[in-house]
């Protein structure tokens, strides 16, 4: 797998955002989503999303290179955020940095958005709220990929919901789940890599178990921990697709399929500046004693270190800043391409060895199988 430096991936996105029409400043903060994402091992939202995304703005038009984002104030607390289908990464940091600022006026800051796309990794969100010293709470509907609880066909998206605390290190505490039992990129991985799946995961278009990943694409991801999961799915979707003003449910386009109907995709951000509640210093303080006596509980056999959410992204992120990012083949591939179509340089990878380099959300069994046609990630 070939090797390459976080900036020489972050500058070859930004450039190709560029050569598409996204101005300057958009494509940095898309290409620093994008490559974010990678650094913490979290490829799946990483730069292969970009060769969607070229397609989407150059072919169909179906994604607007060049959005007219407008902020609406509705309430003290309240922003309306439209997106005018630009990039969600776009339009999710204008709405996440006029919610940091409101949240510093008022205390807390609630910000719907609607006529968005896919926005990346929510985490990425509630880093740039920590910077701020500003806790915040993420979320996002997307293309259907979950039942409702009892039922077969997907009606919600997997949903993801995230939580943002600052610390008094440079490690937050990010909470960054999916509201399905598992991210619907691990299933079409495993298709692709011929692998099998494990029980619990998925069913097939008839309701039952399955551990073949093409059956599991063609029936619906379960939710988490069964109707417990269903209902933050749905909770998920009243937020970000019903009170944002976007859409909801099997409405919710995915930029894969091959249609000319925007996403209007739905985010909602909840913002609270912790220096209205208590001093940040005295805040730090108690979250240090927290971190280290919920670390010091006695520990089950073969655990070395209890880690709290967000800790070991960070990690990641500090080995491939240090050593680089792999790409996978198919991917490197795909990244040429684009690069040879919109007239940008690829950068060179670096010789290194990749073998002690592992995505952290990946766990699977080997058992090939194949599908009949491809299947493309939501």
């Amino acid at each position: 797998m070939p090797i390459y430096r976080a900036e020489d991936l972050q500058m070859f996105a930004q450039e190709v955002f560029i050569s598409i029409g996204v101005s300057e400043p958009y494509a940095k903060i898309a290409a620093d989503a994008l490559v974010r994402a990678n650094l913490e091992g979290v490829d799946s939202h990483g730069i292969s999303r970009i060769c969607i995304y070229a397609k989407r703005m150059m072919e169909t038009k179906t994604i607007n290179a060049t959005p007219n984002v407008k902020v609406e104030k509705k309430g003290t607390s309240v922003l309306l955020v439209d997106g005018d289908n630009g990039l969600g990464q776009i339009t999710s940091f204008i709405a996440i940095q006029e919610g940091i600022k409101l949240a510093k006026e008022t205390g807390v800051a609630a910000v719907g958005v609607r006529n968005s796309n896919h926005f990346g990794a929510a985490s990425y969100y509630c880093q740039l709220a920590c910077t701020e010293q500003v806790a915040s709470m993420v979320f996002t509907n997307s293309p259907p990929g979950i039942p409702p609880w009892g039922g077969i066909k997907p009606f919600f998206g997997t949903n993801p919901i995230a939580f943002g605390f600052p610390a008094s290190n440079e490690k937050p505490i990010i909470i960054d789940m999916s509201t399905s039992v598992v991210a619907r990129g691990k299933i079409i991985l495993a298709a692709k890599q011929g692998d099998s799946i494990p029980k619990g995961w998925a069913i097939d278009e008839q309701g039952f178990d399955t551990e073949d990943p093409c059956k599991a694409l063609q029936g619906a991801v379960l939710p988490m921990g069964g109707a417990k999961g269903f209902a933050l799915a749905l909770a998920v979707e009243i937020f970000a697709g019903v009170i944002s003003g976007a859409v909801y449910g099997p409405h919710v386009r995915s930029i894969y399929e091959e249609i000319e109907e925007k996403a209007n995709v739905g985010h909602f951000f909840v913002l609270f500046d912790i220096e209205k509640f208590m001093p940040i210093n005295h805040f730090q303080q108690i979250m240090t004693a927290f971190l280290e006596e919920m670390k010091n509980v006695p520990k089950q056999p073969n655990v070395t270190d209890i880690l709290f959410p967000g800790e070991r992204r960070y990690s990641e992120w500090q080995k491939r800043t240090k050593e680089g990012i792999f790409l996978s083949k198919a991917v490197d591939n795909e990244l040429q391409s684009l690069a040879e179509r919109v007239g940008v340089a690829f950068p060179q990878a670096l010789a290194a060895d990749s073998s002690k380099f592992k995505t952290i959300n990946l766990n699977m069994s080997i058992k090939k199988a194949a599908c009949e046609k491809p299947f493309e990630e939501v």
